[in-house]
């Protein structure tokens, strides 16, 4: 019996503890992102998150002045485009 009552607590604490999300920029990231992907050439992106492990930004169709679209990872230090899938 004992050690069902420890599986169920610990069931118990991993629902009540916040599960990792991805997150949005802050402003002064978003600024700074928003100034990198214009200088890349894209005119405009769908949204941006940072992964919940903090390695990487997620930009999601982003569109070049091409107009193609492609879904982006950049390194959150240097923002340097690390993957570009195209959309």
């Amino acid at each position: 019996m004992r050690p069902l009552l420890l599986t169920l607590a610990a069931a118990a604490a991993l629902l009540a503890s916040p599960a990792l999300a991805d997150r949005a920029p802050t402003p002064e990231e978003r600024a700074a992102i928003e100034a990198k992907l214009r200088a890349e050439g894209f005119t405009r992106w769908e949204s941006i998150e940072l992964e919940d492990d903090e390695s990487v930004w997620e930009v999601d169709d982003a569109v070049a002045a091409d107009g193609r679209e492609y879904d982006l990872d950049l390194e959150p230090g240097t923002l340097e485009i690390l993957k570009r899938d195209p959309d």
